[in-house]
């Protein structure tokens, strides 16, 4: 297991709630989950705890050696995750409660914020989950 790891996250809706999904990569290799009628914003937050839980059971008991550099396209959730902004809506405070304790598990994580056009692979596997679900 390397000791650096590149995550990029990315949630969806179809609707805001509608039938939504969190996909993830994780050194390039692409996740999806399908999570049933949400907000874009919880799908966010549920890519980022897909994305560390997956870390933590690939890492071998190794978690606390790896440095994570997770990206998203959401200023909202990266925001939040770093401090700027408070997390108002009542259903996003446990998810951002999971997240903090999960960065516990790892020597360091980092949220960063990228364009659209740089997470375009997990953005992928969110699409990837919703057209399978509604038979496309």
């Amino acid at each position: 297991m390397k000791n650096k790891i590149e995550i990029y996250t990315d949630g969806g809706s179809r609707g805001n709630p509608g039938p939504s999904a969190a996909g993830f990569t994780v050194d390039g290799v692409g996740y999806g989950k399908f999570l049933g009628v949400n907000t874009n914003n919880f799908a966010e937050y549920t890519a980022v705890i897909l994305a560390l839980k997956k870390v933590i059971e690939i890492s071998d008991s190794k978690s606390k050696q790896i440095d994570i550099d997770l990206k998203s396209d959401s200023l909202l959730l990266i925001n939040q995750l770093n401090g700027k902004f408070k997390v108002k809506a009542l259903n996003l405070k446990p998810l951002f409660n999971n997240v903090c304790e999960l960065r516990k598990e790892f020597k360091l994580v980092k949220f960063t914020h990228v364009y659209r056009e740089k997470n375009k692979e997990a953005d992928e596997q969110v699409n990837i989950v919703l057209d399978k679900q509604m038979g496309r």
